[in-house]
């Protein structure tokens, strides 16, 4: 997205200032609607209804569950030569973790489960990375409570806050 000040940067850091100003929602919408990473079905779907939203938060990769893949057991099956190809793209190109858009999990019955970032997840696994930041929405403020709970309950190897 560009402003009058020039291209919007999407990464850790600027979904941070947005978390800290309360709006983590337009920024995810403002993301999922621009550049390289644009997902406008899962904007459009996200709007639908009222979420609740945590993070940036660092988590364990092994905690996030991928939906999209060439895997048999995928909810969303992709073509394993195009999903390969991606994933070396993404993998050669990783640097910096704080410069990545955060992925955007969906928390359903103790799930945490990646809605966008898919290809972004299995490069940071393959480059050996076992952590990455993750934005996750809530779809009911008593999963948004629960979820918190528990949260506050876990140690800082699953998961810590940068905001």
């Amino acid at each position: 997205m560009c402003s009058a000040e020039g291209p919007r940067t999407f990464d850790v850091a600027s979904a941070c200032v947005a978390a800290r100003e309360g709006k983590i929602a337009a920024w995810v919408d403002d993301y999922l609607r621009a550049g390289r990473w644009a997902n406008i079905a899962l904007a459009d779907g996200l709007r639908l209804q009222e979420r609740w939203w945590r993070g940036p938060l660092e988590c364990n990769l092994d905690r996030l569950q991928r939906c999209y893949g060439p895997e048999p057991h995928m909810e969303i099956r992709a073509d394993e030569a195009a999903w390969e190809s991606h994933i070396a793209g993404i993998a050669a190109s990783l640097t910096d973790p704080y410069a990545l858009p955060p992925l955007i999990a969906m928390y359903d019955n103790g799930v945490l489960s990646v809605r966008d970032g898919n290809h972004r997840h299995e490069a940071l696994r393959r480059r050996g990375w076992s952590r990455g930041w993750v934005l996750i929405w809530y779809n009911s403020q008593q999963d948004f409570t629960h979820h918190g709970r528990r949260l506050e309950g876990t140690s800082q190897a699953l998961v810590r806050s940068q905001i």
